[in-house]
């Protein structure tokens, strides 16, 4: 299949579905610099020269009672991962506006655990609204499965857009978590939607699921309308059960990241965790569909990329970045 004319016709409007067995599969194999091409031409369309960059600070660390194979954060296993409560209103407003000031877009607080809930919550709220106040940076939060009333109650704080990865396949999935279901995640998804949030969410690449079920996440989320979808390349964690997975090849991402520009057009397809493993922090991945990346202190993983770094390796591709604050 010509990947050339496959793009126009997504920048004419059309939309790859599940019934697309043929274009579908050809997404998995096709030549992988026709396919980029392709990405980049629809990135241009929908998304512009504008890249978008995110931050994100660890609101609070360790102790999860989650089974999820990949996350150092995982109570169960034997991590080394630093374990902190609640970090201060302080700190995070400090990171906010120091964020704002290197020409962030958006900025994130992630918690750890299944839920935030009781005075961690209120505390949360009370910070959300003093960044909302005082910054014009977009406001996005990570704190796991809430309800639909502390949903409510976020968006009025000044949280703007809801992370929540569905992190694979509806078939994969068992074989990641048990603690909790991919329906779960979905509800969690709709339910910010509801509320009037944004949604970021998008799933880790390399964990030992198919080709075919990085369709089906990235078909998934077409489905939900995900605005955001970041994709994180694992970075094996000592003590995780995914920890002797070998490393994904920088051609494996890109070819990830141009299939889900294909099936996610006017998404922000946002490079996360596992940048350290393409050329200087995913250069090419930003001619090959992506329009966004997860900037500086990255959560769990290590990498190379800083704010100032990542926007000289913007302005040298011709692409536009927020200015200095």
């Amino acid at each position: 299949m010509n990947m050339s004319f496959m793009a126009d016709t997504i920048i004419e409007g059309r939309r790859l579905s599940r019934e697309d067995d043929r274009a579908l599969a050809a997404l998995i194999d096709c030549d992988l610099a026709e396919l980029c091409d392709g990405a980049d031409r629809i990135r241009a369309r929908y998304a512009g020269e504008k890249v978008e960059l995110c931050a994100i600070v660890s609101g609070k660390g360790g102790k999860c009672a989650e089974n999820c194979k990949f996350c150092a954060q995982a109570a169960r296993y034997s991590t080394g991962c630093e374990e902190f409560g609640l970090i201060s209103e302080d700190e995070m407003v400090e990171a906010c506006l120091a964020n704002e000031k290197e020409g962030v877009d958006r900025f994130a607080v992630v918690t750890s655990g299944r839920t935030l809930n009781g005075r961690d919550f209120e505390n949360m709220l009370h910070a959300y609204g003093l960044m909302d106040r005082k910054s014009t940076i977009d406001l996005c939060a990570s704190f796991g499965f809430l309800s639909d009333e502390q949903f409510r109650l976020l968006r009025i704080a000044g949280a703007s857009t809801y992370h929540h990865n569905l992190e694979t396949s509806r078939r994969f999935f068992p074989e990641i978590c048990t603690t909790h279901t991919y329906d779960m995640r979905v509800r969690t998804l709709r339910s910010a939607r509801n509320a009037g949030m944004r949604l970021c969410s998008g799933g880790i690449i390399g964990m030992g699921e198919t080709w075919e079920d990085r369709v089906d996440l990235a078909l998934e989320l077409a489905g939900l309308k995900v605005d955001s979808i970041p994709i994180n390349a694992l970075m094996p964690v000592k003590g995780t059960p995914l920890a002797d997975r070998p490393r994904l090849s920088e051609e494996d991402i890109l070819r990830t990241v141009a299939m889900f520009r294909y099936l996610n057009p006017t998404a922000q397809i946002r490079l996360a965790a596992g940048r350290g493993l393409m050329e200087n922090d995913g250069e090419k991945a930003f001619r090959a569909g992506a329009s966004a990346a997860i900037t500086g202190n990255m959560l769990t993983t290590a990498a190379h990329a800083t704010v100032k770094s990542d926007r000289e390796m913007l302005t040298s591709l011709g692409r536009t970045v927020r200015k200095l604050f």
